[in-house]
């Protein structure tokens, strides 16, 4: 329970941050973090050791990494849709992959912060395009 509080806590301190300073008035803020957020697995890979464990995650980061891409060319939805589909992929990680490395507590914890992340990106939306630069203090 606490890796899921503390999973939404984080990913809505860093909306809520990146708000505050204007970094999620760039269309490229939340592709960005889903490439961070894919990348992680396979560091975990490398931390567990095993070659096959990284080619697997290695696999899913490129699928990841050019939803992101997409995302960014096309239509952020595409990116709301990637990171809940980032969750259902933590949700399902441990019979996709057997990687040593991942921390008994990540899949929990990463699927909150996706979930959440997804959540306030919809918001974002709702409320109207992203610019692609922020706004500047005289």
């Amino acid at each position: 329970m606490l890796p899921a509080l503390v999973g939404v806590g984080l990913a809505l301190t860093v909306a809520l941050f990146a708000r505050i300073v204007g970094f999620d008035r760039d269309r490229a803020f939340y592709p960005v973090v889903l490439v961070v957020i894919a990348s992680y697995y396979g560091l975990f890979a490398v931390m567990g050791g095993d070659g096959t464990d990284l080619v697997l995650e290695t696999i899913g980061f490129i699928a990841f990494a050019a939803a992101a891409a997409i995302g960014f060319r096309t239509s952020l939805w595409v990116v709301v849709a990637a990171l809940a589909a980032h969750s259902v992929f933590d949700f399902f990680h441990h019979t996709l992959i057997d990687n040593p490395g991942v921390p008994v507590w990540w899949p929990t914890w990463c699927l909150s912060y996706d979930v959440a992340a997804a959540a306030c990106l919809g918001a974002l939306l709702l409320n109207g395009p992203l610019t692609a630069r922020a706004t500047r203090s005289a």
